[in-house]
């Protein structure tokens, strides 16, 4: 399915260094920024007190987040949990305040709210032990995500495609997390996730650009590997805007209609999307040609069929 065809190709390699100077100075501040600000680890990393309280009515979520910031609890995330009249409430850890006088506190306030009172179910204090445990178990994934890719591409193509896939879908991964720390955004397990999402959707685009590279060589003999490249991309780009247009409008929709639940999960999706078609189509395939990709490599080489010795 295609919206348009593009007859003449694009010569996206004529500016490669280009793309590749704004990709490096890219980077460079987002790991500038991850040494100098860190990231703004959420509830789950850092340790705090997690509360589930029930209502008789469906509660107003944003008047109670309202309330637990007077109170001194900005970094409050207030959700629905498991139902509308069910809310879980995670608060960051607070100096010489013990767990029971949190939640004590906590319920004293939502009490003073008008509307349905809380009823609290159950409060849990996560300790930072459990937040270290998480912070390694999701870089653990990230690298057997990253292992896997660099095996898959390896395997599929050729180990030079597979260097260039990792480390553009890397630029990716680093951006995003280089915005969270910058703007100093929460940095949740839900985030976590989408950045894992935006590693495995990225190598997609890579995958499908790598392929039409192969396709390319082995059809076309009279074209330099430059002019390979712009045609493998030029011949994808209906295919990415169908593909990531649809995918950024429902990620859209999350990020405006999907409330602060959602808010940080779709804004990561969405910072790693648009980053994600720069990177495969810009930073991938000018990389690949840098380490010198040729034709000669998905050849086959013919044997001679020996002679029977009478």
């Amino acid at each position: 399915m295609e919206f348009f065809r593009i007859r003449k190709d694009i010569p996206f390699m004529k500016h490669a260094l280009v793309f590749n100077v704004i990709s490096l100075v890219t980077f460079l501040l987002a790991v500038t920024f991850l040494a100098t600000k860190g990231l703004h680890f959420s509830v789950e990393f850092t340790g705090g007190t997690l509360m589930e309280v029930s209502y008789s009515e469906p509660p107003n979520l944003e008047k109670l987040r309202e309330s637990l910031a007077k109170d001194g609890y900005q970094d409050a995330q207030v959700q629905n949990f498991g139902s509308a009249r069910d809310v879980l409430i995670r608060l960051p850890n607070r100096d010489g305040m013990e767990t029971g006088k949190v939640s004590e506190k906590v319920m004293a306030n939502l009490a003073t709210l008008e509307g349905p009172k809380a009823e609290m179910r159950r409060v849990e204090f996560v300790g930072p032990q459990v937040g270290k445990e998480l912070a390694s178990d999701g870089a653990m994934a990230l690298l057997l995500v990253i292992g896997g890719i660099v095996a898959y591409l390896a395997m599929r193509f050729e180990w030079r495609f597979a260097v260039s896939a990792i480390i553009a879908n890397l630029h990716d991964v680093i951006i995003i997390l280089g915005f969270f720390a910058l703007f100093q955004w929460e940095f949740s397990l839900p985030v976590l996730a989408a950045t894992l999402a935006v590693l495995g959707y990225s190598v997609n685009e890579s995958v499908v650009v790598f392929d039409r590279v192969r396709e390319t060589f082995k059809k076309k003999r009279g074209l330099s590997t430059p002019e390979v490249l712009d045609h493998a991309i030029t011949s994808t780009i209906s295919r990415t805007i169908i593909t990531h247009g649809s995918t950024q409008i429902m990620v859209l929709s999350m990020l405006l209609f999907g409330g602060e639940t959602l808010y940080y999960f779709s804004l990561a999706l969405t910072i790693g999307i648009c980053f994600g078609i720069y990177s495969s189509v810009l930073v991938a395939s000018p990389l690949v040609m840098w380490l010198g990709v040729s034709r000669e490599q998905f050849m086959q080489v013919k044997k001679d069929k020996e002679e029977a010795v009478v």
